[in-house]
């Protein structure tokens, strides 16, 4: 299929062109549906005459259906998207951006959802989908998995679709509780995991800042001291990028400790380390869970996130470990390439 589309490519722009169009539109309709057209044309920066036609076509060729509450893909048009999704990317130049930031950056893999999660935040839901797909494809009977919190991490988690029973299996959190929202905190990630690969799981009912004493304390406590110990020996390790600026809100830093960590240049967080552009750690918290140590020595390193904004993080926390997978969106790896360009 890459081969004809190649050649049509050459011979009938106009043809690949359509394809294109159609692709994205279902695409996007798998990804937001039920979703009207109007919705759909912002979030493709298409005008609604162009949508209500292309969407006409998929309808009448049992792709996608239309009723009171929006668009929604059938599953002929989920298979064929299936289909697609290589010989697309490589049409669209997906595929060679992919080994552009690969080789760029020196790490073991890149994903790449198309488009830009600044025009469109739905575009989220592919990245952690396509983040599973990578997961269980690298999972292993009797591995330890080590899962960090946060809004990418919750979709990532919501998106695992397994049939196989990964009993032998254990789903860890990959530090204590970070923020308020107990929806993206990183136990209750594990626990959605687990359920959708059908293993065991261990909770870490802790925060992940403390003090010294407090840490000693309780890291001697049996269960606590024995999750960590999980948490230390992990295979995988999957976790999401934080922008410095952000992070020291969601941890809630005072003003002056906050002012601290900005006033040495740090780009991006990653659990309780602060980078800067070089990678090098300007400033650590006392946080329990995974260390740089750990974090280095992980047989599978994901990381997942969607948003030009934390491209500078990623590239600062790539300078750590090598061993990492990326996912993210298109625009992401374009910023990634640029930063780089100019630095």
């Amino acid at each position: 299929m890459k081969n004809l589309l190649k050649i049509q490519q050459k011979l009938v722009p106009e043809v690949v062109e359509s394809m294109t169009k159609r692709y994205l539109i279902l695409r996007e309709i798998s990804l937001s549906g039920p979703i009207g057209r109007r919705a759909l044309a912002t979030s493709l920066q298409n005008g609604e005459r162009v949508i209500r036609s292309e969407t006409e076509l998929l309808k009448q060729q049992g792709l996608i259906d239309v009723n009171l509450k929006g668009m929604t893909i059938t599953d002929e048009g989920r298979d064929l998207l299936q289909q697609l999704r290589e010989a697309m990317n490589d049409v669209i130049g997906l595929k060679a951006l992919q080994e552009e930031v690969k080789k760029t950056l020196g790490i073991k893999n890149v994903i790449l959802i198309p488009g830009s999660y600044e025009k469109n935040n739905s575009l989220l839901k592919d990245v952690g989908k396509q983040a599973s797909k990578y997961f269980l494809s690298v999972l292993k009977e009797n591995d330890i998995v080590s899962i960090a919190g946060g809004s990418t991490m919750l979709e990532f988690a919501k998106a695992i679709k397994c049939d196989k029973k990964y009993s032998s299996t254990m789903v860890v959190p990959a530090r204590g509780s970070v923020g308020i929202d107990i929806e993206t905190q990183s136990n209750n990630v594990v626990a959605e995991v687990s359920k959708n690969i059908h293993s065991n799981y261990k909770l870490l009912n802790i925060p992940d800042e403390l003090g010294e004493e407090s840490i000693k304390t309780l890291t001697q406590e049996p269960q606590i001291k024995n999750t960590l110990e999980l948490i230390q020996n992990a295979d995988i390790l999957v976790f999401g990028i934080g922008r410095a600026d952000e992070m020291v809100k969601r941890r809630k830093l005072s003003d002056e400790k906050a002012k601290e960590i900005m006033d040495k240049e740090a780009v991006g967080e990653a659990f309780g380390h602060f980078f800067n552009k070089k990678g090098e750690i300007v400033h650590k918290l006392n946080t329990v869970g995974v260390d740089m140590e750990t974090f280095k020595r992980k047989r599978e390193t994901i990381a997942v996130f969607a948003g030009r904004k934390k491209a500078e993080a990623f590239i600062a926390i790539s300078k750590v470990n090598k061993n990492i997978a990326l996912v993210t969106d298109e625009e992401s790896a374009k910023r990634i390439l640029e930063l780089i360009a100019v630095n």
